[in-house]
């Protein structure tokens, strides 16, 4: 006999969503170095991580707020966590 299984509640507070967000590009980032060394050498970074990267919108998506989904929190954080953050140290044509 299994459990019913009880749904996520949605994020609703903005810095909540936000840390969220950070933690999967954080993930990303972890899970993927050498996708994202490559893409950041070659300034191809998003077009490498494609798939990667959706994958994590669809998840941010599905438990936050469809406003919060609305917002550019998700994409702020790939910028800070896999271009700031991780690339930095990496050399790229771009920088």
């Amino acid at each position: 006999m299994g459990y019913p299984m009880a749904m996520a509640t949605l994020i609703e507070k903005a810095e909540r969503a936000r840390q969220f967000a950070r933690a999967i590009a954080s993930d990303l980032a972890m899970y993927n170095e050498a996708k994202l060394a490559e893409g950041i050498q070659g300034d191809t970074l998003f077009d490498l991580m494609k798939d990667e990267i959706e994958e994590g919108r669809a998840h941010f998506k599905s438990r936050v707020t469809p406003e919060i989904a609305a917002t550019n929190l998700f994409e702020r954080a790939l910028v800070d966590i896999l271009v700031k953050q991780r690339g930095q140290n990496i050399k790229s044509k771009i920088w």
